[in-house]
């Protein structure tokens, strides 16, 4: 069994010196849920693009930049999540990877009227899902993003929601997740992102002390990778 990771972007830098990058990241918080072997692709090169047969499940990450800006890397990595949909492989999109998700399978991404949505932030689940697994119906969790998906994929259902982001996870199938938050992010690394990103918040009228008084521990997202990875498994041992 192999879980490939769909590189999409980096970390930002002060935070990557000391703690490594989103797969990294991605592989602590899901730990022993998953016990197969892991694989990274960078989508953002001209490398060719993985099969959707070459892993047994698929994550992409977050990523500085925007769906909006249909770069080439962009277009192919979305033909390659159509082929991953269609081959009904387990995938999970994060923050970027979630907008991508959205776009590739005919949904639409916009710059969030109601703002950047960035710290811990309270969830509200709409929907039982196995995702979310052992989680309660409200549970906190790291996030920072300026876009967000302004229209659904045909078939997609909005599993939860936050108070600035109408469309905080979505389903597509038994197979397809997508969730704009990070539930890599630990309290170290939000506030790591918090800190770099100070003057920005500052600029857009935000307050970088109160959005770092609210970062805390008891976050749920390693809860959910495990669960994404445990869904996963469970898929497969079921069949295609």
């Amino acid at each position: 069994m192999r879980m490939m990771i769909l590189v999409a972007g980096a970390a930002v830098p002060a935070v990557a010196e000391r703690r490594g990058d989103f797969d990294r990241w991605i592989r602590e918080a899901t730990r022993d849920a998953w016990k197969g072997s892991w694989a990274s692709h960078d989508v953002r090169t001209d490398a060719p693009l993985p099969r959707p047969r070459d892993a047994d499940a698929f994550v992409i990450t977050g990523s500085s930049s925007s769906v909006t800006e249909r770069a080439p890397w962009m277009l192919r990595a979305e033909a390659l999540v159509r082929s991953i949909e269609q081959a009904r492989v387990p995938l999970l999109g994060i923050c970027f990877g979630h907008q991508m998700i959205a776009q590739a399978l005919g949904g639409d991404v916009k710059k969030n009227p109601r703002g950047r949505e960035t710290g811990t932030v309270r969830v509200e689940r709409l929907l039982d899902d196995p995702l979310f697994a052992g989680l309660p119906r409200s549970f906190d969790v790291n996030t920072t993003h300026v876009d967000a998906v302004a229209e659904l994929p045909p078939h997609a259902e909005v599993l939860a929601t936050t108070s600035l982001d109408p469309v905080a996870a979505f389903r597509v199938g038994d197979r397809v997740r997508a969730v704009q938050f990070h539930p890599e992010f630990d309290a170290d690394v939000m506030r790591g992102y918090l800190r770099a990103r100070a003057a920005r918040l500052r600029e857009e009228g935000l307050d970088p002390e109160r959005l770092l008084a609210g970062v805390h521990e008891g976050t749920r997202g390693s809860d959910l990778m495990r669960a994404f990875a445990r869904h996963a498994v469970a898929r497969m041992s079921s069949g295609r």
